[in-house]
């Protein structure tokens, strides 16, 4: 049986998904920060064990969960459906009730997803399908290097084919005329997503909210085994690694080791976050890049209650971690 918005009550679940490096986690944060008056309950995937981006989340007043050590739409999938069954839980009074006023759930996956999977859980367990309603799957697309990731990973094109919105993001680093091909390519792909340009992941949330664009008939003519249970596997060559140095690092060190490693490793490297401990900086430098192009600021200070240390994660392939470890070893300043 259909239901109309108006007569279905389940809690809206949106997806946001998107290759490494495209501008997920400044789209929740842009979410988080939108005077749109609605409590959201946000879960995060990271590739890698240890995860970076809840510590770029904003310190809104949001239930944020941190799903690591794998990815959301394979190993840890039923960590998702626990996840879903606790926050229903919650939402109901029976578990803990501190969790429980939510509005939404917005689920950040990592950038090796397959947003498949993932949309499969609200309709294959029962219980998940009775008081969830997916209500979009939004791909944000790195407008610089999205014709590389199209045509090199099959992750990139099944988010794009999957999409119930498609964000162009980082715009501004691309000719127009590269744009609009880029746009035909998209739409070629997926005729019925939306497309928005954005800056910086910045749009009106009311495109991407509640907007009820999640249909199953349409899904199913994209992949008729939507609803089947298979293994997902991902590239054996891509990997993450983590690094983390409580000893402060020297800047001119860790510029040094980075020009090298771009010059060596920079095409084959997808995505790398982290927060630096600075020796003689009194604030988080927080470090994101993406295969050449990198930026870094000063963040927040450092807390009364948090001890200074450096994280760092690198998702690449075929990655020299000895490598890595030695070069990032090298930046404690003296």
């Amino acid at each position: 049986m259909s239901l109309n918005q108006d007569e279905d009550t389940r809690v809206p679940v949106t997806i946001l998904t998107g290759f490494l490096g495209a501008g997920k986690t400044t789209l929740l944060n842009h979410v988080l920060t939108a005077d749109h008056g609605q409590k959201i309950a946000v879960i995060v995937n990271e590739y890698g064990e240890v995860g970076i981006d809840n510590q770029l989340i904003v310190g809104a007043d949001e239930e944020i969960i941190e799903m690591n050590n794998g990815c959301i739409c394979c190993t840890v999938r039923g960590d998702l459906i626990r996840i879903l069954s606790e926050l229903m839980e919650a939402k109901q009074g029976k578990g803990d009730q501190r969790k429980g006023g939510f509005d939404r759930i917005l689920i950040e996956t990592t950038g090796l997803a397959d947003p498949a999977p993932v949309a499969q859980t609200f309709f294959v367990d029962e219980a998940v399908a009775d008081f969830y309603r997916l209500d979009a799957i939004v791909t944000v697309v790195d407008a610089k290097h999205a014709g590389q990731h199209l045509d090199e990973g099959h992750e990139a094109q099944e988010q794009v084919a999957f999409a119930d919105v498609l964000l162009l993001n980082k715009t501004d680093l691309v000719p127009e005329n590269d744009l609009v091909r880029l746009e035909q390519r998209l739409r070629a792909m997926n005729p019925a997503a939306k497309q928005y340009r954005t800056l910086q992941s910045k749009i009106d949330i009311g495109h991407i909210l509640g907007i009820e664009a999640f249909d199953l008939a349409t899904k199913l003519e994209i992949d008729p085994g939507f609803l089947e249970e298979e293994d997902h596997n991902h590239d054996d060559d891509v990997a993450s690694l983590f690094f983390r140095e409580t000893r402060p690092l020297d800047i001119d060190k860790v510029n040094k080791f980075l020009n090298e490693w771009l010059q060596d490793h920079g095409t084959d490297t997808f995505r790398y976050k982290g927060v630096l401990h600075i020796k003689g900086v009194d604030q988080r430098v927080v470090f994101l890049g993406i295969h050449m192009l990198f930026s870094s600021y000063a963040d927040r200070a450092w807390r009364s209650n948090e001890t200074p240390l450096s994280e760092f994660v690198i998702i690449g392939r075929n990655l020299d971690e000895a490598w890595f470890k030695e070069q990032f070893a090298g930046c404690v300043a003296s």
